[in-house]
């Protein structure tokens, strides 16, 4: 599971805190420091901030936060262009460790679902994937169980004569 993380790093400023939106409006007035290059520089209604001068955007870093050997176990940045790609990849390493996982253990993988989370940057108003999640469910045969053998035995049982054809 990977999670979209916001950084706000050197923010402070000789004088005091500087918020990203202050940051954001001082730049816009000055010309504009464009952060995001090949973004565009239009500001939309309601926004502090162009996507090319989005200091939110350009400190967005990723970190997963399960247990396994995957990507992003230290925070990083992606950009919102390649986010859905990125964490999509990211989320299929955990479906592919799950069917590793499953096959070294004599199990079966029943499913496997990965869905991703968007959100909308409050700073320009671009779209971005902020993360996502994967659930997996393994099944195990285990004959040696007693329960296993149990319930093997009464499912046998249960199905004897469902097929029934009887002509009169």
């Amino acid at each position: 599971m990977v999670n979209g993380v916001n950084n706000y790093s050197n923010m402070y400023a000789a004088g005091g805190y500087v918020s990203p939106y202050q940051r954001a409006a001082s730049s816009a007035k000055s010309g504009g420091a464009t952060l995001n290059p090949g973004e565009s520089t239009s500001v939309s209604p309601g926004r502090k901030s162009s996507p090319a001068e989005c200091e939110t955007c350009r400190n967005r870093k990723y970190q997963d936060g399960s247990d396994e050997m995957v990507s992003f176990k230290s925070a990083a940045h992606i950009s919102p262009q390649a986010s859905a790609s990125r964490v999509m990849a990211h989320e299929q390493e955990h479906v592919s460790n799950a069917y590793k996982k499953a096959a070294q253990n004599n199990g079966k993988v029943i499913s496997a679902n990965v869905s991703l989370k968007t959100a909308i940057c409050p700073e320009c108003g671009r779209s971005y994937v902020s993360g996502g999640t994967t659930s997996t469910q393994i099944r195990y045969s285990n004959e040696s169980n007693p329960y296993q053998k149990n319930k093997k035995a009464s499912d046998a049982l249960s199905f004897i004569g469902m097929n029934l054809d009887l002509a009169v």
